[in-house]
């Protein structure tokens, strides 16, 4: 039996987006900074202030290019201790306003404020409490989007960047959302929207005037389904708190430089290490393994590999990320690479599992445990493989806990 969800009467999702997170943390911390056009990060730009912004620089561009864009910009390393610190701040605030919140990153989520019109206000008045509580108790901006569904609430606080606040109002979402470019909804990346663009479907109400089995067509059942509801506004997801990831992953921009196989292998071998340790940490065990790469001409690709028996052993996944490394060398030596990533999907919960029967003595699991333990009392790089001494090969980015 299908079950119909009931259509909120009133925009009640709010979706809050923290503008130029890590740059606006360094605006913050150092008022020099402030007015001009900054850049986190060294090789690779992380985050970019809104006045580098204005100059084309986006993320994420070598330091190369976004210098030739913007020159009297000012470069500073990252501090992703400081950028935590602010996130969480943050997200206390979130927390106090309601108890529904379901965090995205480290610096977006959403928030279900219906029902709480009687004790705190509108939406809208609720929003610009919000923002006005997270610049004068955390110092940054931040741009709220408000709507009926996630996805209108998205691209409500994408619209209304930088430091904004923005209500499409119940049945007023196709007025919204109809003019804007087909590169708004979820899904339509460069590929696509180049593919849309050949068809005459430049707008999202191009889109919805195609039609659904048009669209179907030309993108595919899965691709063209998604696409037309979006471009009709019909999102039925709800606002979840407690939700797990789905994945672990993390990756590393290796810049535009030359670099060797051995160095490309050396930083597959350090993002596995610490995946591995996030992996044990949260209790979870993985079935599948994604190798992304991007190369020289920003074209991407993924090659992923499953186990027969779910698992949390740091050796088992570093040699299928090897064995998908060495498969992916021939067209990395052909097209060069700027990008490894590494996710670890298919995630289960550790007690979930059954254990298989010790047949073999195997101490491979300890010596993870025993690993895990060191480099938590010790520090990261207290005990390392061979292969990465000497080699830094950056601090991860800050994120939500797994």
């Amino acid at each position: 039996m299908r079950i119909e969800r009931k259509e909120r009467a009133e925009a009640t999702i709010l979706h809050a987006d923290l503008d130029s997170f890590y740059a606006s943390v360094e605006q913050r911390d150092n008022p020099e900074l402030r007015g001009r056009p900054v850049l986190v990060g060294g090789g690779v730009v992380l985050a970019a202030s809104y006045e580098a912004k204005a100059y084309g620089v986006r993320t994420p561009m070598s330091g190369r290019e976004a210098r030739a864009l913007c020159p009297g910009a000012v470069e500073v390393p990252a501090r992703f201790d400081a950028y935590m610190d602010a996130s969480r701040a943050v997200f206390e605030i979130f927390h106090d306003i309601t108890p529904v919140v379901e965090g995205i990153s480290v610096d977006e989520a959403f928030l279900d404020v219906g029902g709480l019109r009687r004790i705190a206000g509108s939406p809208v008045e609720i929003a610009a409490r919000l923002r006005a509580r997270v610049a004068t108790e955390v110092g940054l901006p931040i741009t709220v989007g408000i709507a009926r569904t996630k996805f209108l609430a998205k691209v409500a606080s994408a619209v209304g960047k930088p430091d904004g606040l923005l209500e499409v109002p119940a049945r007023t979402e196709l007025d919204f959302l109809h003019p804007l470019p087909v590169r708004r909804l979820w899904g339509v990346g460069a590929v696509t929207e180049a593919k849309l663009a050949d068809a005459g479907i430049r707008s999202v109400g191009d889109l919805a005037s195609f039609g659904e089995h048009g669209l179907t067509n030309l993108l595919g059942r899965g691709s063209g389904r998604h696409l037309y509801a979006l471009s009709m506004a019909r999102d039925p997801r709800r606002v979840e708190t407690g939700r797990r990831r789905r994945s672990i992953g993390s990756q590393r921009a290796l810049g535009r430089r030359p670099k060797s196989e051995a160095d490309l292998e050396a930083t597959l071998v350090a993002i596995v290490e610490r995946l591995g340790k996030r992996l044990r940490g949260a209790e979870r065990l993985c079935r599948t393994v994604v190798l992304r790469l991007r190369f020289d001409d920003f074209a991407r690709a993924t090659r992923s590999r499953s186990f027969l028996e779910p698992t949390d052993r740091t050796d088992v996944i570093m040699a299928v990320a090897r064995g998908l490394l060495d498969d992916a060398m021939p067209l990395i030596r052909d097209r060069g690479c700027t990008l490894i990533g590494l996710s670890l999907t298919n995630l289960d919960d550790h007690d979930n599992i059954q254990l298989a029967l010790p047949f073999e003595a195997d101490h491979g699991a300890e010596l993870d445990i025993a690993m895990d333990q060191l480099r938590d009392r010790f520090g990261r790089d207290a005990v390392t493989r061979a292969v990465l001494v000497g080699r830094h090969h950056g601090d991860d980015a800050p994120m939500l806990p797994d």
